[in-house]
């Protein structure tokens, strides 16, 4: 009987093992947990490699202004030592998530923070400007501690988003714009003014300069780089 007991205890143990050995690894990889979508840029960021003598690297951080800029003028990136790190709908924390990766780990010389309207847009609940503020700290900090040039930019006009009507953001970011600029002023960041040349009568965006209200068209785009290359040329001055 003994003997049976453990024969049968054998062959169970064996079978199981055989099974666990056999069973298909049907794993996939899931980024459910990817919030700030790392992910997005990680394989162009490897691609990338070291900063070469003399290169000057300029991230742009931001959503989808700085994503769609790209592909409708991708002759403003072209042949530049920019590099073009916008996801659509990003609120300001997940920029704060991605800074190490899309930016410090870059070692970029100067990096552009655009951010804020999707958190006042209330895309994912309701940001107060001091949380964006908060986050903005945060980012500025941690490019200065690694000797990293800050541009701050006063957000584009926004007098309603399509998707959220009724918000009157207008107020909100005229006021965020003055708390950016106060602080960009007291530690000596370089300021980029994209409010100033695309507003209208009612502080929206002017008609012929966007598609939607939100975001620029090629005549946009093309007020944008300028400003944009001015403020570059004045932080690596």
């Amino acid at each position: 009987m003994k003997y049976i007991y453990s024969l049968v205890l054998a062959i169970f143990f064996s079978v199981n093992l055989f099974a666990q050995q056999s069973k298909p690894d049907t794993a996939k990889e899931d980024f459910k947990d990817d919030w700030a979508a790392l992910s997005h840029y990680k394989k162009e960021n490897q691609q990338l490699g070291e900063p070469k003598p003399g290169e000057k690297r300029v991230v742009f951080l931001g959503s989808s202004i700085f994503e769609f800029w790209k592909a409708r003028v991708p002759d403003f990136f072209a042949g530049r030592q920019y590099l073009d790190r916008g996801i659509a709908g990003q609120i300001s924390p997940q920029l704060l998530i991605r800074f190490r990766q899309d930016v410090i780990d870059l070692k970029a010389r100067a990096v552009i923070i655009l951010a804020g309207s999707n958190d006042i847009a209330a895309n994912t609940g309701h940001v107060s400007n001091q949380t964006i503020m908060d986050n903005i700290r945060s980012m500025a900090e941690l490019a200065k501690l690694h000797g990293i040039k800050v541009i701050l930019c006063q957000y584009l006009p926004v007098f309603d988003y399509p998707w959220r009507k009724g918000l009157k953001p207008a107020d909100k970011i005229i006021s965020l714009n003055k708390e950016i600029k106060a602080y960009a002023e007291a530690n000596n960041f370089t300021l980029l003014d994209y409010f100033s040349p695309l507003a209208d009568e009612r502080n929206g965006q002017k008609a012929e300069l966007t598609t939607d209200g939100v975001h620029p068209n090629v005549a946009g785009y093309k007020i944008m780089a300028k400003v944009t290359e001015e403020a570059i040329a004045k932080a690596l001055k």
